[in-house]
This record gives C-alpha cells, structure tokens and sequence, in this order.
C-alpha cells in the first residue's frame, strides 16, 4: 500500500512533511481532503486525522497527524539521510526552530492571507495589522540569522530538520512582500534552500495553488468556505488588532476550530 499524504499545497505544515520524504526519496501519494475548509467531514481523511487539519499520513495501517509527530514517524522509519544532527544539543536546536516557524512565524503569513485574500479587513484596520505583521518577521528574521550564524545550513554543513522547517515559512513571507532581504545572511540561505528539489516541488506545487484563490474572498463572505482560527493564529490576530474579525467571523459564521475528538 503507498504512502498517503493528506495535505493542501498552501500549508507549510504539509510542505515540510513532503519535503522530508523527498529529500529521504520516499514515494508518496498525495490526497487533498474532499470541501476543505467547508466544515463538510471528508471520512477517510478523519480516520486519520480526527481533528480535521492536513497534514495526515497514512503508512498502510498507521495512521499519524500533525507535521512533528509526522517528521518523527519519517525520521524514525527512513532514518537515511538523516534530517536530524547526530548531537543532542543540535537536535534539539532543530527542533526549537520548528516550534518557532511553527507557531510564531506560521501566523503572520496566515494573517496576511485573512486580509488579502480573504478580505478580512480593510483601511486603516487592515494597516494597523499589517504593520504588526511586518515588525514581527523582521524580529523573527533577526533570531533565525542568530541560528544561523556563519553555517551553510540551520544544522551546519547538511540541508535539514532545521531547514524544511523555515523554507515554507519565508518563502510564504516573500510572496506575501515581507520576505528577508535577498543580499542578507538569511536571504542567502533562502536562496540555498531553494535551489533544492524538494523545496522546489513543494514551493511549485503552493504556487499553482495559489492560482485559484481569486475567488476565494466570496466563498468565505458567503460562509461556503471557513477559516481555520485554532491557538496561535487567534491568539496573533487579537494581539494585532483583528478582534474585530474575529468576532466579525464568528457572527457570520465563516470561521471555525479544531474538530472535537470523539
């Protein structure tokens, strides 16, 4: 039985599974899960992934979700080339950086997709986020350089657990306009990083995808279609002024949470 990959193109969560198994050449099948984003359940997919969010992996009878727990079960199986650096401070450095693009990093470009492709906001409302989205990337563009440092890669001489982990992030920043300057350390690093195969399948794969967004906006003001609001990105669009959407979503009935497991 293949190796099945329920994913979106868009989600940098799925991005770093698919670019793990490239980089190991493991075959994979990808599925997009049926209406996602309506709220309509997509069964086969929820037996997999119970809370209703891509990626999920399906190895014949294992069943797996959320993109680390995912990366551990590849690491684990397919240990070779290995993502991980053989030392335990460096791992776990890797992994630090993961938490970070995962939940500091992964919210500002989401936000930046509430407001212009979902239109979420508006004027000075949409500014005042917006602004909050662009200080927060260049402080987070100031630690990633730290992590840095004078090495090839986030994990020193080989691309990484690190790596896969910041790529889908910046380049995501870069289309949304507030990517690291391209002559800079960490502009420089992209520029490694996407010259890589695997980043490249994925990055065109999310480039395609993003040509069907135009009508999105409509699709959610008509509650067809509804944003996903689950911890860090609603805890970052209050904090950057979008209560206001929030309780907006909510009375219109175009946003949602988490599925409850049962």
């Amino acid at each position: 039985m293949s190796l099945i990959v329920y994913e979106h193109p868009l989600s940098p969560y799925a991005q770093k599974v698919k670019i793990a198994l490239d980089e190991k050449s493991v075959p994979y099948e990808t599925k997009m899960p049926a209406a996602i984003g309506s709220g309509q359940p997509d069964h086969e997919f929820l037996k997999a992934n119970p809370r209703g969010e891509v990626p999920a992996l399906i190895d014949g009878t294992v069943k797996l979700f959320d993109s680390t727990i995912i990366l551990e079960y590849i690491e684990d199986k397919w240990p070779k080339p290995a993502l991980l650096p053989p030392e335990p401070a460096e791992r776990a450095k890797a992994r630090t950086i993961e938490e970070v693009m995962d939940t500091h990093f992964e919210p500002i470009n989401w936000g930046l997709g509430e407001l212009r492709w979902f239109k979420r906001a508006e004027g000075e409302r949409a500014r005042t986020i917006e602004a909050h989205a662009s200080a927060q990337a260049r402080g987070l563009y100031t630690w990633l350089t730290r992590q840095l440092g004078s090495h090839e890669w986030f994990g020193g001489k080989t691309f990484g657990w690190g790596d896969l982990s910041v790529v889908p992030y910046l380049n995501g920043a870069r289309g949304q306009g507030i990517g690291p300057d391209e002559s800079s350390p960490l502009g420089q690093w992209l520029k490694r990083a996407n010259a890589r195969a695997s980043v490249q399948k994925a990055a065109h794969a999310a480039a395609e995808s993003i040509k069907g967004m135009g009508q999105v906006a409509g699709a959610v003001q008509s509650g067809m279609f509804k944003r996903e609001y689950r911890d860090h990105r609603l805890e970052w669009m209050i904090r950057s002024g979008g209560l206001d959407v929030v309780l907006e979503g909510l009375k219109a009935n175009n946003i949602r949470f988490s599925n409850e497991l049962s």
